[in-house]
């Protein structure tokens, strides 16, 4: 199964593109989790067992567990391995290196961490990404056109009367002889989704921007002219209760802010 018909088994099974991202901070997470081994570990766990049947699955980023060293790793293997096997699970890593470098960097988080996808910077070219697509089942997702503010200062540099994020994704395109290749591309940007998607409905999104960044969902739905499409929440679903909350109070909160987020994205999705 390639990663493009897991994404759309999932959207269909769940009747959901919603992804949340875990992005634990020690400093945020409730207090009774403290008390574990592994806190984060735990935390991302319980997150998982509450959400699990209304999205289509979790992406960890990376940077907040490779902080915590040994603790980390042990805390990304054991929430990959919670993540049920037929949800999408997203290494955001924003890698982009070459050679034997970007290859064991597909060794780590497709073979030995076991994650479906991953995002990456197209900066160094078609090297940088060849490991990765070599894995037929897995997928990448190409950083395009971000939501954060700097995003400005690359990606819409023009080149002979065309913007660097449009160059990337051109050639992005051409390395999607698996249907493994994705790209990344903020709620923010609603009229080149619009452009995009209406040219390519069949490329898979990760969209991030909604939520914490406060962009119109109801702007971004209405632009989007395809159903290969996730959306991540992070902060506004994992930190959704308080830090002194009893793990009743957290995973009824989680499950809440999930449902409530995946229903506006079905609602505003049909209209």
């Amino acid at each position: 199964m390639s990663y493009l018909e897991k994404l759309q088994k999932i959207i269909k099974k769940n009747n959901s593109n919603l992804v949340v991202g875990l992005d634990p901070d020690i400093d945020k997470i409730p207090a009774f989790f403290l008390k574990y081994k592994n806190p984060v570990a735990e935390f991302n766990k319980l997150i998982i067992e509450s959400s699990k049947d209304i999205v289509a699955g979790y992406k960890p980023n990376v940077a907040f567990y490779e902080c915590l060293c040994e603790q980390g790793v042990e805390a990304i293997r054991e929430t990959v391995n919670a993540i049920p096997d037929d949800l999408i699970k997203i290494c955001d890593a924003k890698r982009g290196d070459m050679g034997n470098t970007a290859e064991y960097y597909a060794r780590t988080y497709f073979d030995i961490y076991g994650f479906d996808s991953i995002t990456m910077s197209p900066y160094m070219g078609v090297d940088s990404v060849a490991p990765f697509l070599e894995r037929k089942n897995k997928a990448v997702y190409i950083l395009a056109l971000t939501s954060n503010s700097g995003s400005t200062d690359f990606q819409r540099l023009k080149i002979d009367g065309k913007f660097l994020y449009e160059i990337v994704m051109e050639k992005s395109l051409e390395w999607n002889s698996d249907d493994n290749v994705g790209f990344v591309i903020g709620a923010n940007h609603t009229e080149e989704l619009d452009k995009f998607t209406a040219a390519h409905p069949e490329i898979s999104l990760l969209i991030p921007g909604i939520g914490a960044q406060a962009n119109d969902l109801n702007e971004l739905l209405k632009n989007l002219h395809t159903k290969n499409f996730v959306i991540n929440s992070s902060r506004g679903i994992i930190y959704s209760a308080s830090k002194d909350c009893t793990e009743k109070e957290f995973t009824d909160f989680v499950r809440s802010a999930a449902v409530k987020l995946n229903g506006s994205i079905n609602e505003k999705s049909a209209d």
